[in-house]
């Protein structure tokens, strides 16, 4: 009997979420304010109000930026019309795209250049694919955007011998080996990446909830709720038949979900600061938990370089 809290290992930032935010750090350290944001640096509540209480000022659009101004694009990373935009205006741009969708950003360029129309993987209306089929320049009808199953099923190429893909870095690892298994189906020729596009860290956060899973009847998720890899944790675990909520922070959780005897999975979306899961954990204590304090969060042996212009003290 008894309520216990298991935490997942790894959890929390990836690098390209620690890179992005410490280009803001530093860009307001070395320029001061006013410094404009394209979209939120990264999809975490927290991390975004703690930013702009040090002087950073987000904007949808760089139209909404004087011209001559600092301009930082965020880790989701932004199409190449925005890029001209930010010249046109005269801006100084320091770019945090995570180097991981900067990699699929050179993929569908090249395969642009081979002639290859291009399928993409991913989620409508998230920045990440807005960006990145924004790299695609070559025809404004040779890109397409598949989300599921049905959308293969529907999809019409007009030449499938010179076809390609790409995925979001963040998707859902089982999901999305069933969307291209069922391209490669459709499209034998179809080609694709050497090496998978989604990232590292959202592959590690899976296997970690999966892990989890095994022994936990509920598992929180602490991520803000436009946080794609938080959101593809969450669905997870609901998959493997746990209770599961996604949550901003230990205010949310509801003292109705827990219940004696339980136990309970704590993880974190890769944009999610670990101060965020000591809260939550401080909270399951008021209410009676046991917490098995697990080693370290490893070290997954990733780490990018920051912009020339930012690097040294």
């Amino acid at each position: 009997m008894g309520i216990y809290v298991r935490l997942a290992n790894p959890r929390g930032f990836c690098a390209g979420v620690d890179r992005a935010i410490e280009i803001v750090y530093r860009v307001l350290d070395k320029f001061g304010s006013p410094v404009y944001v394209r979209h939120e640096v990264v999809h975490n509540k927290t991390v975004v109000e703690d930013l702009r209480r040090r002087g950073a000022i987000f904007v949808d659009e760089v139209s909404e930026i004087p011209n001559g101004s600092i301009v930082i694009f965020s880790a989701h990373g932004v199409a190449k019309q925005v890029q001209r935009d930010a010249k046109d205006k005269d801006l100084r741009v320091f770019d945090a795209t995570c180097p991981l969708v900067s990699k699929v950003h050179n993929e569908v360029v090249k395969f642009a250049d081979q002639g290859h129309e291009t399928v993409l993987i991913g989620h409508a209306g998230h920045p990440e694919v807005d960006g990145t089929l924004g790299h695609y320049e070559h025809s404004s009808d040779a890109m397409y955007l598949v989300e599921n199953l049905r959308d293969v099923e529907n999809l019409r190429v007009k030449n499938p011998r010179a076809l390609s893909f790409v995925t979001q870095t963040t998707l859902s690892v089982d999901d999305t080996r069933l969307i291209t298994e069922a391209l490669r189906r459709r499209f034998p020729l179809i080609t694709g990446p050497r090496k998978d596009d989604i990232c590292y860290a959202t592959q590690n956060r899976q296997d970690a909830v999966k892990l989890l899973a095994r022994d936990c009847d509920l598992i929180l998720v602490v991520g803000s709720q436009n946080s794609s890899n938080s959101n593809r944790l969450h669905e997870l675990a609901l998959r493997l038949g746990c209770s599961s909520y996604l949550i901003d922070d230990a205010a949310d959780i509801d003292e109705n979900w827990i219940k004696d005897p339980m136990v309970i999975g704590v993880t974190s979306g890769a944009s999610a600061p670990e101060i965020l899961v000591s809260g939550v954990l401080e909270k399951l204590r008021q209410f009676g938990a046991t917490i098995y304090l697990e080693k370290e969060i490893p070290n997954e042996g990733v780490e990018f370089s920051l912009p020339k212009a930012l690097r040294g003290n």
